[in-house]
C-alpha cells in the first residue's frame, strides 16, 4: 500500500512531527491531521467565540482537503474534539453550513485540553 504526505500553505503548518494529510492505496482514502483554528497566513490563532473558531477549522480542513484531490463533499468520518461540551449546539450551527446536505458520519467527544489550548480540533477521513 504506497503513502503520500499531502501538504499546502493553505492551511497551518503541522505543530510536530506529523504530516497534514496523508493519502494512502491508490489514492481512495485521504486522512487529515486534526485542525485547530489557526490563521495558515499568520500562524496565530484565530480569537472569538467557538462559532468563530469552528469556522477557521473547517476552512483549514477544506484546505487540506483540497491539496489531497477531494472535498467536502467527499469526507466520510469527522472527529470533533471540544474542550466544551456545552459548545456542542453551537459548533453544530456552523458544522452545518459546511456538512448540511448528506453529512458524513461523525464522532464528538469533550476533552480535558487540546494544542495550544484550543477550544476545538477537528479531524477527517475523506474519499480522494
Amino acid at each position: 500500500m504506497s503513502k503520500k504526505v499531502i501538504q499546502t500553505d493553505k492551511a497551518p503548518a503541522a505543530i510536530g512531527p506529523y504530516s497534514q494529510a496523508v493519502k494512502v492505496g491508490s489514492g481512495e482514502l485521504l486522512f487529515t491531521a486534526g485542525q485547530i483554528p489557526m490563521d495558515p497566513e499568520t500562524g496565530e490563532l484565530v480569537s472569538g467565540d467557538i462559532q468563530v473558531q469552528a469556522r477557521r477549522v473547517l476552512e483549514n480542513l477544506k484546505a487540506l482537503l483540497e491539496a489531497g484531490g477531494s472535498s467536502l463533499d467527499k469526507v466520510v468520518k469527522v472527529t470533533v474534539f471540544l474542550k466544551d461540551m456545552d459548545d456542542f449546539a453551537a459548533m453544530n450551527e456552523v458544522y452545518d453550513q459546511y456538512f448540511g446536505k448528506n453529512p458524513p458520519a461523525r464522532s464528538a467527544v469533550q476533552v480535558a485540553r487540546l494544542p495550544k489550548d484550543v477550544e476545538i480540533e477537528i479531524e477527517c477521513v475523506a474519499m480522494a
